[in-house]
Formats: structure tokens, sequence, C-alpha cells
């Protein structure tokens, strides 16, 4: 979820996503559904770790959306950078934190590392439970 999908509800639109259909880089069947629900904006890629490259800033504004809650495959490098750059551009962040992970290696746990960052710098670091609860207040 960050591109990573890192934008879990929070994508614009590239036409109709026809343009990936059969080449192997086509979304699950599973996921359409929600990707394709008139609502979720999906970005061209990013590049590195974060969105800096990216047209995500700019769909979240086009779309009025200040609020991102955000999740993906690698806590430490795309969740962060994400998380880094959209704070930096004034966008209040929610990260869920049993929604990521990260690699562990000898000199260190990233998940950790991440997960300390996340409290510092987040607006709200939540499990996916707690968020759901919240949303459907």
């Amino acid at each position: 979820m960050c591109q990573c999908l890192g934008w879990v509800s929070v994508q614009a639109l590239i036409g109709n996503g026809v343009g990936f259909a059969n080449s192997g880089a086509d979304f699950m069947p599973q996921y359409k559904p929600y990707l394709f629900d008139g609502k979720t904006v999906i970005t061209s890629p990013h590049k590195v770790y974060g969105p800096e490259q990216n047209d995500l800033v700019l769909q979240l504004r086009k779309q009025h959306i200040d609020q991102i809650l955000l999740a993906g495959m690698s806590a430490n490098l795309c969740v962060q950078a994400h998380m880094h750059e959209l704070l930096e551009q004034g966008f209040e962040i929610a990260v869920f934190k049993d929604a990521t992970a990260a690699a562990q290696i000898p000199e260190g746990d990233g998940y950790l590392a991440a997960l300390i960052n996340f409290r510092f710098l987040a607006n709200a670091v939540w499990t996916t439970d707690e968020a759901v609860e919240r949303l459907s207040r």
C-alpha cells in the first residue's frame, strides 16, 4: 500500500486501468473493485522510495484530500519516505503499524526503526482495527 499502495484509499485514476490488462503488471482481480470504485486515486509509480517525482501530491490536492491513511510493504523505506514528504507538503498522516513490515538485518530491525520514527512524526499511529473503528464512527 504505498506504491507499495501507501495511499490506502488515496489515489487518482490513470485512465481506467486497462493499459495494464494482461501485461503482468495488472492489479489482482480481488482488489479491482476497491481500486476502480471512483474514489480511489492511483498515481504514477514513485521513484526510489518517496513520492517526490510522481504526481501523488497533485492528485491528492485535486481531490481536496488532506488526511492520509498510510501503509505499505517497506516501513523504513517507502512508507517512511512517503510519510516524510507528505508531512512536508502539509498533509495529516495516520500510519497503520500492523499493515507494514521491514527487513531485519544483523545491524538492526528496520520495522522497529520505522515505528519509532512514525511515533515521532506521524499525526497518528494506529492498528488496522483501530482505524476501522475510528472510520466507522
